[in-house]
């Protein structure tokens, strides 16, 4: 690990055009649909018309799957369900390597993310947990993997809408298991805490055939 002296962003930082901006749109109508509802006056039938429309162009001018994943994955990763700007389904996270070794980052999490009412559902919780953790791995002093086992401990519920602290911290390797904790805090009180085991192994980045790849 290289030492710095202040916080190193370590999450994609979004554009705001291109299919960035396409995305943020797209997070933009999936919190909307879900704040009006079923009884909104929205006239929601014309809605999914132009939506499923909208659809279709995307997918008339999408690449062949295959294509796809060797273009996601040619420089760094910009799709993932957390932290990816390309992905509406992150909420996105933006993490922060420190010099101490461990990440820090914050978010807030709307109606897309709800479990019990006004509260994140705790799969949600597990999932921010999961990729924090695997970027203190590769932010920190050991090596980093992939997730093994994950035990997470729901202290108390995690509030929507409001600013939400994850951070996280490799603790120790040996060989090829790595040991790495976390945290999801609210208000400096910790709602959800996580303890992983990673194994030091990678799935093959695909290539093209030209490249290689089969």
């Amino acid at each position: 690990m290289t030492t710095y002296a202040e916080s190193v962003p370590l999450s994609p930082v979004p554009n705001d055009d291109g299919i960035d901006a396409a995305v943020a749109a797209a997070r933009r109508v999936v919190n909307a649909l879900l704040h009006a509802g079923a009884d909104s006056a929205a006239p929601m039938t014309d809605l999914a018309r132009d939506l499923n429309r909208i659809a279709s162009q995307l997918e008339e001018h999408a690449p062949a799957r295959e294509e796809r994943f060797v273009g996601m994955w040619a420089g760094r990763p910009r799709h993932d369900p957390v932290t990816g700007p390309e992905n509406a389904l992150a909420p996105p996270l933006h993490l922060h390597g420190l010099p101490d070794g461990s990440v820090t980052g914050t978010v807030t999490l709307g109606l897309p993310y709800q479990g019990p009412p006004g509260c994140v559902h705790g799969g949600i919780s597990a999932l921010l947990l999961d990729h924090a953790l695997g970027v203190a791995n590769s932010w920190g002093p050991g090596p980093d993997g992939m997730t093994g086992t994950l035990s997470v401990r729901y202290h108390r519920t995690t509030p929507l809408f409001e600013e939400l602290t994850v951070r996280a911290r490799q603790q120790s390797s040996e060989g090829r298991r790595i040991h790495t904790t976390g945290e999801i805090l609210a208000d400096g009180q910790v709602c959800v805490s996580a303890d992983g085991i990673f194994v030091a192994k990678h799935v093959a980045r695909p290539v093209a055939q030209d490249e290689g790849g089969r």
